[in-house]
């Protein structure tokens, strides 16, 4: 098999190099925090008047449209809220981020196959960016960047 020219691999090593430079890991990570913390933030404030009374239009929407099944409407309207919330909020700090990364990921996976199954191509952009941080946790830019050297240090 033949070598690449060496004009066209200092190219892609020279893009390698750069894309590395432009977008670093830790503004990657970020930024797939924000964007999908965002989105669940939204949607969980369209599930709350005011900051922590539950609407009856999250509920009605949990009892005629979504109808997941074993799960009372109101109980499912409360959990969706407070993850909504909760969740998104330890992504922006980057705290447990991986953990609550793994909590939308399996909300993701809820919507997807019992409430919007024909959503793929959202719930699938949704996934991707959820399983990235799962992946790699939250980067340099996090509360568990901190926390993970302080303990680092202390275990030495």
């Amino acid at each position: 098999m033949n070598a690449l020219p060496p004009a066209l691999l200092h190219a892609h090593q020279t893009l390698v190099h750069w894309a590395g430079r432009i977008f670093p890991e830790s503004l990657v990570l970020l930024a797939a925090r924000l964007a999908i913390a965002g989105i669940f933030w939204r949607s969980g404030r369209t599930k709350v008047e005011g900051w922590f009374t539950l609407s009856d239009s999250a509920v009605a929407l949990f009892t005629e449209e979504y109808q997941l099944p074993w799960v009372d409407p109101a109980l499912a309207a409360s959990l969706a809220a407070l993850a909504e919330h909760a969740l998104p909020i330890l992504l922006l700090l980057g705290l447990g981020a991986r953990y609550a990364a793994i909590g939308l990921l399996i909300m993701t996976l809820v919507i997807q196959f019992l409430v919007y199954p024909d959503a793929w191509p959202t719930h699938l952009s949704w996934m991707s960016l959820l399983a990235l941080i799962v992946a790699q946790g939250a980067g340099a830019l996090s509360v568990d960047a901190v926390l993970s050297k302080r303990l680092f240090r202390s275990a030495q």
